[in-house]
């Protein structure tokens, strides 16, 4: 059994966890503690990467105090700390990364760098009933949030991963906007708060989907990839005409249905494909945009007429989003492999904001 400190700071949430990790056996989240800067942002309609920053200077120690005291343990009980070292904004993941590193250096912890991605990649597992090493493979893992929009096919279990996972197993990836940067740019335009994409969906609950016929960008089989940006280009012309005849607000549920469902269409027919060119025989779907209530009930309804195998799965609507739980989640497996830092050697680690390995 192991106990691991995650530490997430790579965007707008610093947040600490301790995960308990034990070989078959699913892994156990005893505390996340998680402070969101969404307020601070609102005002920009967006993240600042200062105003960022600097906030995780003033939450860090408060938040690995906050997620040690959660799961009742001291600093000296841990058996290694892992942190997001990539990618994302450097002067915040500076902030997590030296938090860290001080700390695993004065306890004379291991110290285990964690891709953000395979932190998210790894979020499905946390606190499920399904063992990673019990779901059937090859899987197809959709990372789908404010930055990426990407498909990999998992075919080992976590425990096996290869340092160079990601790079090895992206099949497709979107060639402009994220998903859930088109859900937020999309907001933006019609005039909802920062981040966008939980607004959309609640205004969509009462809409037509089918009201208008916005694009779904690079329809053809030839590829896995995604593209959003024209999506955006047709909301703002729609929003333009529907203000200027004054219909805007009458119409705002049917526009905000017909963007989701742009989006989610956009993102299925893409999955559906990828599980047939690779055989896949399971489906994951992390990221913030996992939690979208439409993307959800399709995939639900996919599986309920048979085109899925076994269920669609999803991590908990708290572990979607930044999260330190699944940082300290991919650290427990990278650090059962053996890849961790330890004494000066983790004193050189640095924050890196390309994704690429």
């Amino acid at each position: 059994m192991n106990l691991i400190l995650g530490i997430e700071s790579s965007c707008d949430e610093c947040s600490a966890s301790v995960v308990r990790y034990s070989p078959r056996a699913p892994l156990e989240v005893l505390s996340v503690s998680t402070f969101s800067q969404v307020r601070i942002h609102q005002p920009y309609g967006g993240v600042v990467p200062e105003i960022a920053s600097r906030n995780h200077l003033e939450t860090v120690n408060q938040m690995i105090d906050g997620a040690l005291s959660e799961a009742g343990i001291g600093a000296n009980a841990l058996d290694a700390i892992a942190v997001t070292n990539r990618p994302g904004l450097v002067g915040a993941l500076l902030v997590g990364i030296s938090a860290a590193k001080a700390m695993a250096y004065a306890l004379g912890k291991p110290l285990v760098p964690v891709h953000h991605l395979e932190g998210h990649a790894v979020s499905v597992f946390l606190d499920q009933q399904a063992r990673a090493d019990e779901l059937p493979l090859p899987m197809l893992l959709a990372v789908v949030s404010g930055g990426h929009t990407n498909l990999y096919v998992m075919r080992t279990h976590p425990e096996l991963w290869q340092p160079d996972f990601l790079r090895r197993s992206l099949v497709g990836r979107s060639r402009d906007d994220a998903a859930g940067e088109a859900f937020d740019k999309t907001a933006k335009i019609l005039g909802f708060p920062y981040p966008g994409g939980a607004w959309i969906d609640k205004a969509a609950r009462d809409g037509d989907p089918a009201a208008f016929p916005f694009p779904r960008a690079l329809p053809q089989k030839a590829t896995l990839d995604f593209s959003f940006s024209g999506l955006k280009t047709a909301v703002a012309l729609t929003a333009e005409k529907l203000r200027s005849e004054g219909t805007l607000e009458a119409r705002l549920a049917d526009l905000c249905a017909s963007i989701q469902e742009a989006i989610v269409d956009a993102l299925l027919t893409k999955i559906f494909l990828a599980i047939r060119e690779n055989g896949c025989r399971s489906l994951a779907i992390v990221g913030g945009v996992a939690a979208n209530s439409r993307l959800r009930a399709r995939l639900e309804a996919e599986w309920r007429s048979h085109r899925l195998e076994v269920p669609p799965l999803f991590p908990k609507p708290a572990y979607c989003t930044d999260n330190a739980a699944m940082i300290a989640g991919a650290g427990a497996f990278r650090f059962r492999q053996g890849q961790f830092l330890r004494e000066l050697d983790l004193l050189s680690l640095n924050a890196i904001a390309n994704p690429e390995l």
